[in-house]
């Protein structure tokens, strides 16, 4: 399996091009980074991870992951770089597909989007949109970026997004596009199966290693390789059973935190650590 790394960084953590570089050269085969465009003050929604606790700083200072990620990929030749998840709701689905492609241009094909559909209710009314229908909003941002990814003359008519024929380059490095993994839980399947090429869980959030074959098994109804669909898993701690379960269960990968709000050398530290455990039970 591969490992990476997925951390908040922030403007009180380590750099971006420290952090990259240290997780390349300790062998961490990605570095994700999650999105945030702002936290509102009054808060309509719980915490997913803690429903009773107070929302971690991170939140609030949390780089934006696409322009962290370019100087990330400045700093490194072979980490993979992605977006643990990017909120793609509350995006322009043109103005991210540039921004995507151009991303993936400049890192020489090393980006994973991840993608997913949003937790925080005020955050998502403050970009206008209706949580309702988050889930379709986010499906037709993406079909529409593929429109501009793979023609040399896009369009798209849809409920949510519409422009007529255009042009946008540069397309993206790697074809047709980069890797479209969605974020969440069971509720996500459908459309990992529809309109992506992974699905990115949380560990200790859903039954993964049982969700997988649910997975497997829609995607053969839908008339689609199971085979073509990646599983990688985010957030595992330092369990070997579990890491186990997931070889067994044909998944590819998995993603370790790490604090980055502890200073540089304890972030150094708990790098150090996470391969240690890697190189004994993740990696091939």
């Amino acid at each position: 399996m591969r490992l990476g790394v997925n951390c908040f960084l922030t403007d009180r953590s380590i750099g971006i091009a420290e952090m990259a570089r240290a997780a390349e050269s300790r062998g961490f085969t990605e570095l994700w980074l999650p999105e945030h465009t702002h936290i509102p003050t009054g808060r309509e929604t719980a915490w997913p991870m803690e429903p009773e606790a107070e929302l971690p700083e991170q939140y609030r200072r949390s780089h934006d992951p696409f322009v962290a990620l370019a100087a990330a990929a400045a700093a490194t030749t072979t980490l993979d770089i992605g977006t643990g998840v990017c909120l793609i709701t509350q995006h322009d689905p043109i103005t991210l597909a540039k921004t995507v492609s151009t991303l993936d241009h400049v890192s020489n094909g090393r980006l994973i989007l991840g993608v997913g559909f949003g937790w925080n209710v005020d955050e998502m009314r403050h970009h206008g949109v209706d949580p309702d229908r988050r889930r379709a909003i986010g499906r037709e941002k993406t079909l529409a970026m593929k429109e501009l990814w793979t023609n040399e003359v896009a369009s798209f008519s849809g409920q949510h997004v519409e422009f007529g024929p255009s042009w946008q380059w540069p397309k993206p490095v790697q074809r047709p596009h980069p890797p479209i993994w969605i974020g969440g839980g069971k509720a996500t399947i459908p459309h990992v199966v529809e309109w992506a090429d992974g699905w990115m869980p949380v560990e200790g959030a859903v039954p993964v290693s049982k969700l997988v074959r649910t997975l497997r098994s829609m995607a053969d109804d839908a008339g689609r390789d199971p085979e073509t669909l990646s599983v990688y898993v985010v957030g595992v701690g330092r369990n070997p059973a579990r890491i186990e379960a997931y070889h067994e269960a044909g998944i590819i990968g998995v993603s370790m935190d790490v604090r980055a709000d502890t200073g540089r050398d304890a972030v150094l530290r708990e790098l150090d650590e996470n391969m240690e455990f890697g190189e004994r039970y993740v990696l091939d």
